[in-house]
């Protein structure tokens, strides 16, 4: 008997729901009307009219497949509805916001936001405006083309030619795939220089965190010294087009350099430093190969990006030389700084224990 009326009570819901929500057919008018017509399709199928439970499921089940559609669609229009207004709100305030934060040249829209940040106007010594997001005017500085480029540190302890054969056996892969694409070279390798002070400075962060210490200004002189690097390649970008396949490379290696670099960091910072004095000394080379090429007219001596011109400060006519020429210095300065930190562990000391060379780029 229980089965029979659970039967009868989903036989008169499908009658009810069928109808309305999977054919044609609808009733005309009000509750009346939609009982009317499930009393009479459960007739032609039961043969009698409905018992006082399927009548109650019945309506029930009608109301809600009524008002469900109905109260989600004015749900879903009354939040666009205010979605419309806000934004409408938005671009009103807005309005003034964006008209201030254009450029002169027209070309950045100016973006505004509720926390009433805004970019800073900067400009050039002559008042041009600066047309660079990635750096800064207080940012630039003029190379130091005076530095000793021949330094070499002999490796003497066991770590220190670990660290040396270690940076011979890199260099091996690298001329053999690169040969005198120095351009390609430069790119690719700087996509690498700038890990090492990048992972030297997120470290010692932390380190300075745990331990609640300062670091004697070692945090922001390798990040400046990351940076740099970085500076390096963005200018490099304009020089020389990457390939696909070398822009895969540069994943495959910088995944391994990274996470080879982060352990050794971990293990012994003097040998971590040691290695990317060593890596620096072999960019100097490099780079003076390249000068050579470009001296005999094999590499053509174009014009230095204009990125390359604001960030050395260099003069408007400056050439492809010249800029080898500085990043070539810029290395030089990256040898000494790590090889001074890496000799600092070796005596003994703490970083945080002598002042960082802040600004020796």
């Amino acid at each position: 008997m229980m089965s029979r009326s659970v039967t009868r009570i989903a036989r008169s819901m499908i009658n009810h729901i069928g109808p309305r929500n999977f054919s044609t057919l609808r009733p005309v008018a009000g509750n009346e009307a939609g009982i009317g017509v499930v009393t009479a399709a459960a007739g032609f199928l039961h043969g009698n009219s409905m018992k006082g439970s399927e009548k109650v499921v019945a309506h029930w089940v009608r109301y809600f497949s009524v008002m469900g559609p109905r109260n989600a669609s004015t749900v879903a229009l009354s939040d666009k509805e205010h979605n419309d207004q806000d934004d409408q709100k938005i671009n009103q305030s807005g309005a003034t916001g964006r008209s201030a934060a254009a450029t002169d040249s027209g070309n950045n829209k100016g973006v505004v936001s509720y926390w009433g940040i805004q970019s800073p106007k900067v400009t050039k010594e002559d008042g041009t405006p600066w047309r660079w997001n990635c750096f800064m005017p207080w940012e630039t500085y003029k190379a130091d083309l005076s530095i000793d480029l021949k330094k070499h540190h002999a490796p003497v302890t066991l770590l220190d030619k670990v660290a040396y054969w270690t940076v011979k056996a890199l260099r091996f892969p690298t001329d053999l795939f690169f040969q005198r694409r120095y351009g390609c070279r430069a790119m690719m390798l700087e996509t690498v220089a700038a890990v090492p002070g990048m992972v030297g400075g997120m470290l010692l962060h932390c380190k300075s965190l745990r331990k609640f210490e300062h670091s004697g200004g070692w945090i922001k002189a390798l990040l400046e010294e990351a940076e740099n690097e970085r500076m390096h390649l963005m200018t490099f970008m304009e020089i020389a087009k990457p390939k696909w396949y070398e822009r895969a490379l540069v994943f495959a290696v910088q995944g391994v350099f990274f996470n080879a670099y982060f352990v050794t960091y971990l293990l012994s910072p003097k040998l971590a430093h040691r290695i990317v004095g060593y890596l620096e000394e072999e960019a100097i080379h490099s780079y003076t190969e390249f000068l050579k090429e470009l001296d005999k007219g094999n590499i053509e001596n174009v014009r230095a990006p204009a990125i390359a011109i604001d960030y050395w400060r260099l003069p408007e006519d400056s050439t492809l030389k010249d800029v080898v020429m500085v990043v070539r210095a810029d290395e030089a300065h990256h040898r000494d700084v790590n090889h001074f930190a890496s000799d600092i562990h070796y005596q003994g000391q703490e970083l945080k224990d002598c002042p960082a060379p802040l600004g020796y780029h």
